[in-house]
């Protein structure tokens, strides 16, 4: 495990679009199938993560929380499987179903997608506005395995919570998010 920060793509960048079977359904899903009118969540996490695994009850509850209220959230995963065999699809729709994931679980087996979100660590957030411009990068909340700090969801909720009061999202509140490095091929 390689401790990574995120790359923290430029503000106002368009979402990369993407087409990628969803390891749960087993339906092949475009960025125009996830996105939300309102918000849109896109995160780069893998099964075997701690820095996941650290946050992950938490994730889940704050996807249901503001999927009710109209965000969408996606989560993939780039990992290298064949050395990395614990993030597999048939691993990660396991994975999916045992956390109660309530957005689809994408495999960017190619590792395009990942690059084209400049995406470098698990877990890495982007927020997207109705217009699928980036408005937030970045960490999840200050919690990591071992700081003892409480896992909230504080960074990407304050963030969403910006972004359905039509407030800006404030550039200096984004702090990098830290984590495994995505297993490159």
């Amino acid at each position: 495990m390689a401790l990574t920060p995120s790359n923290m793509l430029a503000l106002g960048t368009k979402a990369p679009d993407f087409s990628l079977p969803d390891t749960v359904s087993g339906d092949m899903l475009s960025l125009a199938d996830v996105a939300s009118n309102k918000a849109t969540v896109v995160m780069f996490i893998c099964n075997h993560c701690p820095y996941v695994i650290h946050i992950i009850d938490q994730l889940v509850q704050v996807a249901k929380t503001y999927q009710a209220k109209g965000v969408s959230f996606v989560a993939i995963s780039s990992n290298d499987v064949e050395n990395y065999p614990q993030d597999a699809p048939d691993k990660m729709a396991q994975y999916a179903k045992e956390q109660g994931f309530s957005f689809p679980y994408l495999y960017d087996e190619t590792q395009a997608i990942a690059k084209a979100y400049d995406a470098a660590c698990t877990p890495d957030f982007y927020v997207f506005d109705q217009d699928l411009q980036c408005v937030y990068r970045g960490r999840f909340d200050a919690a990591t395995p071992g700081n003892d700090e409480p896992v909230t969801g504080q960074d990407l909720t304050q963030a969403l919570d910006c972004l359905l009061s039509d407030k800006s999202v404030a550039q200096t509140q984004q702090m990098p998010s830290m984590g495994c490095n995505i297993k490159w091929r």
